[in-house]
């Protein structure tokens, strides 16, 4: 539930994090009785715990139909992030992907620890997946058809321009976007949103993972993944690797800052977005990704720990994102307490300061205009704990007592969703 220490320096994160750690304990005990649907959910748990408690709040229908997407696109991920399968075995399988949900005995062995488990046991998905309806069913073999086809082809592409950035991260996040906007409006919940802003609600958090997840990226094992643009990199470096050594940080920052700076150009397209949305479980579904990849950027900007470990959101703060955000003020607030991190970070000799600058200003801009910064109840930022770190201490020590005790107790392994 992260440590005392991290707890007395935020002590606002306390509550929230309590709650996380609550829900969290509730959705594991939430999975559904059938063979097929449980599998389905306890490997959302196990390969995206923190999208496992997001999709939660949905509606029932939506929420099978948004894990069983999540799924078949994770499996679709595991297959092209192997780098030790062969091109001519890997292409046809991303290309047929789509057909091969529709088969209960179809697998294919690859990937490791639980996204193995996933693909040797893919049948479980598919057999969920055809239990859909119909318009779901439709809208995630579309959307599953050309990822498949545009993943192939960039294994065989180098991420070269900026454009082909775009066109990858296209392919593999803003596609996303566009499905889960078809899942959306195919729950009658929603009108169904253009295609532009969909494609830059998935871009943005896209590039937030690719910009954060450099050194894991470039020290895979037995081939480095390359998915920062080379007209980017280029700028600051003969060999992309070459930014994990100490002697090229200063490159390396200006490098992740000319980044960032390109991946701050879809916040306005998703801050269009999320406040057309009607229904609050879609809205909060959608925001709080959003809010966190602000959040990540903010963090990941002029740092040069970014390529020498995994630069992250504190877990009180990511607690507190997820327990507060309910409205678009809370989304306009925090994307606004965030740019003025951002802004505050900005040294004037970097090379794209002024482009950076020009960013960061239009979001503000975005967010006072929207008239609602004084209405939120998320605030990054408050300038006075809200709690007494004694008091802390003592709540702490009862809440880990209680855990304890709960934890021994025995309850029923299986409720339905």
């Amino acid at each position: 539930m992260g440590s005392l220490g991290a707890i007395l320096s935020h002590p606002d994160d306390f509550y929230p994090l309590l709650k996380l750690k609550m829900a969290a304990r509730h959705a594991e005990k939430q999975i559904p009785p059938e063979p097929h649907w449980g599998f389905c959910y306890s490997m959302l748990h196990k390969v995206s715990r923190s999208f496992a408690l997001v999709i939660q709040q949905l509606t029932p229908e939506l929420r099978n139909a948004v894990c069983i997407f999540y799924l078949v696109l994770r499996a679709l991920d595991t297959v092209e992030d192997d780098t030790s399968i062969e091109t001519d075995i890997k292409v046809p399988i991303l290309n047929a992907f789509h057909r091969h949900i529709y088969n209960p005995d179809w697998h294919f062995s690859c990937g490791t620890k639980h996204y193995k488990v996933l693909m040797d046991e893919f049948h479980h998905v598919s057999t969920a997946f055809l239990e859909l309806a119909k318009g779901y069913q439709e809208a995630i073999e579309d959307i599953t058809k050309r990822m498949g086809a545009g993943m192939a082809k960039f294994i065989c592409k180098e991420v070269e321009t900026v454009d082909d950035y775009d066109e990858y991260c296209h392919y593999v996040a803003g596609l996303v976007g566009l499905g889960l906007s078809k899942l959306f409006h195919a729950s009658k919940l929603e009108d169904l949103a253009s295609d532009s802003l969909s494609n830059s609600m998935g871009l943005f958090l896209q590039k937030t993972n690719i910009i954060r997840d450099y050194l894991e990226d470039i020290n895979e094992i037995p081939k480095s993944r390359m998915f920062w643009p080379r007209e980017i990199w280029n700028k600051y470096a003969d060999k992309l690797e070459d930014f994990k050594y100490e002697k090229n940080s200063v490159k390396a920052v200006q490098c992740l800052n000319d980044l960032v700076t390109n991946a701050l150009n879809h916040v306005e397209d998703c801050l269009i977005y999320m406040p057309n949305l009607r229904d609050l479980s879609i809205f909060r579904f959608c925001a709080i990704p959003q809010i966190m990849a602000i959040g990540t950027l903010a963090l990941c900007y002029n740092n040069v720990e970014v390529f020498r470990g995994v630069v992250k959101m504190r877990r009180g703060l990511t607690a507190k994102i997820i327990d507060r955000t309910k409205t678009v003020a809370d989304v306009y607030g925090a994307f606004f307490d965030f740019s003025v991190m951002l802004k505050a970070k900005v040294n004037n000799n970097d090379p794209n300061a002024a482009k950076t600058l020009s960013r960061i200003e239009a979001i503000q801009k975005t967010c006072k205009e929207s008239g609602l910064l004084n209405k939120r109840n998320l605030y990054v930022v408050r300038s006075e704990p809200m709690f007494n770190p004694a008091v802390i201490v003592i709540l702490f020590s009862l809440i880990c007592i209680i855990l304890a005790y709960l934890s021994a107790r025995q309850l029923p392994a299986n409720q339905p969703i």
